[in-house]
């Protein structure tokens, strides 16, 4: 799809459920399927044109509310699965696109298992072919793999602690660095994905961003 009709499909998406998600804890437009996913009043909703906002229950899903935390997040992953994530627990619910089937993903983690790490925000990187999600609380970057059963972490040179959000960075020139965009501050991955620099500004809101992002 075209940055063009990506933007016309979001500006679409935004005149169907702009009204209907206001101020929800998240949103995520899906355009290529005419709907959208909301965390809203701690439920997850699915949206679409001219039906009313159906409930989607995900099995033992627990988070912390704000203002204690940020809110858990919502990930399309690259055949439409919805991904959305526990701000306190290491797993992921998987929505089927096409069923709409829940399924419950307990990663294994390779550090910090004395914790209670949670994700409050998640991208999946076509580039990269896997999901990368950012633990706000304790300011942590991981990798997760494609398959969600483990998450790596990544060594920072700072940390990202009250990260709530993050994106997949545009690039306009070939690099080895792929770029994810975390609080308004570039994190550049190494070739290995198994460290990550931080500056602190550099990033900006694209389109990529703007449809796959918070509100």
């Amino acid at each position: 799809m075209s940055a063009k009709n990506l933007w016309l499909s979001a500006a679409v998406m935004l005149l169907l459920f702009g009204n209907a998600a206001a101020e929800p804890s998240r949103y995520r437009a899906q355009p290529e399927r005419a709907r959208a996913w909301v965390i809203d009043g701690g439920e997850l909703f699915l949206e679409q044109a001219g039906k009313p906002r159906r409930a989607v229950a995900l099995p033992d899903w627990q988070w912390a509310a704000q203002p204690y935390a940020c809110a858990p997040d919502i990930a399309l992953g690259p055949r439409g699965e919805v991904i959305v994530t526990s701000n306190v627990l290491p797993v992921l619910w998987k929505i089927d696109p096409e069923t709409l089937r829940v399924s419950v993903h307990r990663l294994e983690l390779d550090a910090d298992t004395d914790k209670d790490v949670g994700f409050s925000g998640l991208v999946y990187s076509e580039r990269n072919g896997a999901y990368f999600a950012v633990s706000g609380p304790h300011g942590s970057l991981w990798r997760i793999d494609p398959l969600l059963r483990r998450a790596q972490k990544v060594g920072l040179s700072q940390s990202l602690r009250g990260a709530c959000t993050m994106s997949v960075q545009r690039q306009e020139r070939p690099s080895v660095f792929s770029r994810l965009c975390v609080r308004g501050e570039s994190v550049s991955l190494a070739p290995d994905q198994r460290s990550a620099y931080v500056q602190p500004a550099g990033c900006s809101s694209n389109a990529f961003a703007l449809i796959g992002g918070s509100r």
